[in-house]
């Protein structure tokens, strides 16, 4: 009897670890498939996304929904999210391309201010009379930096600044480059008072094409926009210095006379230019302007405030531009370049071999030197006269080291010359 219990237990202790055996069994199964299936299902997504990505790439958002069978009109990207615009247009106050163009404008219009400028002038009877010039600019900080061209605010004597909120202020000029019509001016503001300076892009990704937006105070008129497209990049602008402003902007969007220093920007509200001026028979536009590139700006902005000026590199010797009666009386096998008259004594182009002349001669009301070298190139760049040389070193910094090809004896030789910091008020010859 109690070996017959010990069996009967013993077979339902083995019944129990089989049921235990399957269901653990069928359980692991299930876990099986269930992650199988997942793996699969994730590899279909992760296909899907890459099939959508590249739809995306190819045919954008607007194709992408079309493709969903969604009827898309138009898609506009705001600050405050995408809207897509579905069904009748005339349902909707404003187009895809409107809502950006007033996005832009409530974006940046705060950040562009109207300068009026008064210089003195002597009349006809020798007296000084005020004579008055407006023009834009573009707040740059929160504390009253004022970015705007040179040419606004040369000979000012008395500076005005008149923001959005229509308040008058005093400003003072800061710094001053030349060179690329670029000055930076200081608006000493109240306590209380924060401005609010404009977002920088870049022109280096600019496409001729692409959709810019000018806004100024053409002809007094406060914060005008204006809306055209890149016209052209690289352009050579020589302007009334007779330096030449290399990689402007070249754009079609209106810029009339008081929209210098005002700002181009791009679809997405960003700076990428600063209206310089405009190719033009009459005095109004006709289609072709010009901006200084952002990135020119940038890289200037730190010294005018810091210097009041640029730091850039210069050779410390005195130099000639070439003409024709130069080139004939000194038998010179160039007939363009600049002669080197002289070389500052001890100085950095004198220890790196750059030779100047020993002949004394008079030219016009000024004594020059010939036999010393011709500098026909800096850098790679050609140099046929002043403005060249100015080109070549205008991305250069003292203690910078420049390549500069001379013509000596008749012959090409090629020299490494440090820099030194550019004077001011240079004189050409002595």
């Amino acid at each position: 009897m109690e070996h017959q219990t010990h069996k009967k237990n013993h077979m339902v202790s083995r019944l129990i670890r089989t049921i235990f055996i399957v269901v653990i069994g069928i359980l692991i199964s299930l876990a099986i498939i269930v992650w199988t299936r997942s793996l699969r299902q994730k590899s279909e997504i992760d296909h899907q996304r890459e099939v959508l990505a590249e739809v995306l790439k190819r045919e954008g958002e607007l194709g992408l929904l079309e493709m969903a069978g969604v009827e898309v009109n138009d898609i506009f990207y705001g600050d405050q999210g995408v809207s897509v615009f579905l069904g009748n247009m005339d349902d909707f106050t404003y187009s895809a391309q409107e809502m950006r163009n007033i996005a832009i404008y409530e974006e940046v219009n705060h950040s562009v201010v109207h300068i009026t400028t008064v210089s003195l002038s002597l009349n006809s009877f020798l007296e000084i009379l005020p004579v008055q010039g407006t023009g834009s600019g573009i707040i740059i900080s929160e504390d009253g930096y004022v970015l705007t061209n040179a040419h606004v605010v040369q000979d000012a004597a008395q500076l005005t600044i008149s923001l959005h909120d229509e308040s008058n202020h005093e400003a003072r000029l800061i710094g001053i480059d030349q060179e690329n019509d670029l000055a930076v001016l200081k608006i000493d503001l109240p306590n209380h008072m924060v401005l609010e300076p404009i977002t920088f892009g870049t022109a280096k990704t600019l496409r001729v094409g692409q959709q810019v937006v000018a806004i100024g105070n053409p002809f007094g008129y406060d914060r005008t926009m204006t809306i055209g497209t890149v016209s052209g990049l690289g352009r050579p602008v020589r302007t009334d210095l007779n330096t030449v402003i290399n990689g402007m902007i070249q754009t079609d969007a209106a810029i009339n006379p008081g929209n210098s220093g005002g700002p181009l920007l791009n679809s997405n509200g960003e700076m990428i230019g600063i209206n310089t001026s405009i190719y033009s028979t009459t005095g109004g536009s006709q289609g072709i302007g010009f901006a200084v590139p952002v990135d020119t700006a940038v890289s200037v902005i730190p010294d005018l405030i810091q210097y009041g000026k640029v730091m850039r590199g210069w050779l410390d010797i005195t130099m000639v531009q070439l003409d024709p009666s130069i080139v004939t009386y000194a038998d010179l096998p160039v007939s363009s370049g600049l002669l080197v008259s002289q070389v500052r004594p001890g100085g950095k182009a004198e220890k790196s071999g750059l030779r100047g002349g020993t002949q004394r001669v008079q030219y016009g009301s000024s004594i020059i030197y010939l036999g010393g070298d011709v500098i026909i190139a800096v850098d790679g760049d050609p140099v046929h006269e002043y403005a060249d040389l100015y080109s070549a070193l205008i991305d250069t910094r003292p203690g910078d080291t420049v390549e500069v090809i001379v013509m000596r004896n008749g012959q090409q030789t090629v020299l490494e010359i440090e820099l030194v910091t550019r004077p001011e008020g240079m004189e050409w010859t002595v």
